[in-house]
């Protein structure tokens, strides 16, 4: 007999059939829970899908724990190992983990790197609301959703928004963000452009935002500057709402600009016409316009006939008939017609007369109270003040 034709024993043909399983079993995967692995989808049913992933048995993946139910029969997927052996033998496999774990790690590196991230408020709880932020929960407390105080929390369920991870708790699975941080920033950046784009000398637009004894505070785009009181008018103000009311939009000039201490100062006045550089054209020698008592001096009265403008009225023009001081014919806060008798724009003086419109009134009535004998010659006047003894305000 030749080795050919040799018998096998039943003991040596039971050894190699052992060794052919263990080689076998050689050739497969081996897989261990946390393990991430690529599998062929081999099976679809309405709960589950089957994975091949080169082991003995096939894997299974809930349809819970995809990332996308967008999956065809032999695609390739990526999924990660749950459980090696159910009790049923199968190996449980979950995508959703994968997807959650990247999730983490590019949120952990977003907030190292100080990023923002983006969620979708989801649910209010108690205490402020959970959003989702890349398939991740995460608590935004109520203090950290906006500039100012959130009354109705749920408003923000369902809205897109731009999150700052301000906590995160890895052992936990704990994330904290805040959504006033960004609005925060983002009105930073806003401030610090507009402070880029100011430029001492221009005029811009603002609305008076608040009104305090000293000026009135105004809105320029985004920053408050201040209109100091005597930059309000040309004239005297006592007080700014004399001149400007809150919520008024008005145009403004720059005077000043202080980036570090972020102060602005502004002028309103230096907007509006000089009124000397118009007096000439608004109070024409002849006419006969109202004004107001403001200040009396033993030559005369000074009368505002706008912010900014005053006239004298000599002592020799308050009354038709001699008098031995002002106060005999008018007092400050009157209210007094008088004509403009001349108007000198560079020395900023304008004469007026009160007498001469008293006059004009007299010759026009009918009731026969003054005719032009009874008005008083000019001789019986007291003799004008030099001019330099009647100043007149700037």
């Amino acid at each position: 007999m030749n080795d050919i034709e040799k018998k096998v024993s039943p003991e040596e043909t039971q050894e190699q059939d052992v060794m052919t399983m263990e080689d076998v079993e050689a050739t497969l995967v081996q897989i261990r829970p946390g393990q991430i692995i690529t599998g062929k989808v081999v099976s679809i049913s309405d709960d589950e899908i089957g994975v091949n992933i080169g082991y003995k048995s096939d894997g299974i993946v809930k349809k819970s724990e995809l990332s996308s139910t967008d999956v065809k029969k032999d695609d390739e997927i990526e999924v990660e190992v749950v459980k090696v052996n159910d009790g049923e033998g199968n190996v449980l496999l979950s995508q959703k983990n994968i997807i959650n774990r990247k999730a983490w790690e590019e949120i952990c590196a977003k907030e190292e790197a100080g990023e923002f991230v983006e969620g979708i408020g989801k649910e209010a709880v108690k205490g402020g609301l959970l959003a989702d932020v890349e398939g991740i929960r995460t608590f935004i407390p109520a203090s950290q959703l906006s500039l100012r105080y959130v009354e109705k929390i749920d408003e923000f369920v369902g809205q897109p928004m731009t999150l700052k991870i301000i906590e995160i708790d890895k052992t936990k699975k704990r994330i904290v963000a805040s959504r006033k941080a960004v609005l925060m920033a983002e009105e930073a950046e806003k401030k610090k452009k507009i402070w880029e784009s100011l430029e001492v000398g221009t005029v811009v637009k603002g609305i008076v935002r608040r009104l305090a004894d000293f000026g009135a505070f105004v809105d320029i785009g985004g920053v408050d500057g201040l209109v100091h009181v005597t930059d309000l008018s040309w004239g005297r103000v006592k007080h700014p709402s004399d001149v400007v009311s809150v919520g008024q939009e008005i145009d403004v000039k720059i005077l000043n600009i202080d980036p570090e201490r972020e102060r602005i100062s502004l002028s309103y006045k230096q907007t509006q016409p000089r009124p000397w550089t118009v007096a000439g054209e608004k109070y024409p020698v002849g006419s006969v316009v109202e004004g107001k008592v403001v200040r009396i001096t033993t030559f005369g009265a000074f009368v505002e006939l706008e912010p900014g403008l005053d006239g004298l009225v000599h002592i020799s023009q308050c009354a038709l008939t001699r008098i031995a001081k002002v106060e005999d014919a008018v007092n400050v806060g009157d209210i007094v017609r008088v004509k403009v008798l001349d108007v000198n724009t560079e020395a900023k003086r304008i004469s007026l007369s009160i007498r001469e419109v008293l006059e004009d009134e007299a010759l026009a009535s009918d009731d026969g109270e003054y005719d032009i004998d009874d008005i008083p010659a000019e001789e019986d006047f007291v003799e004008e003040a030099p001019v330099d003894e009647a100043p007149v305000e700037e």
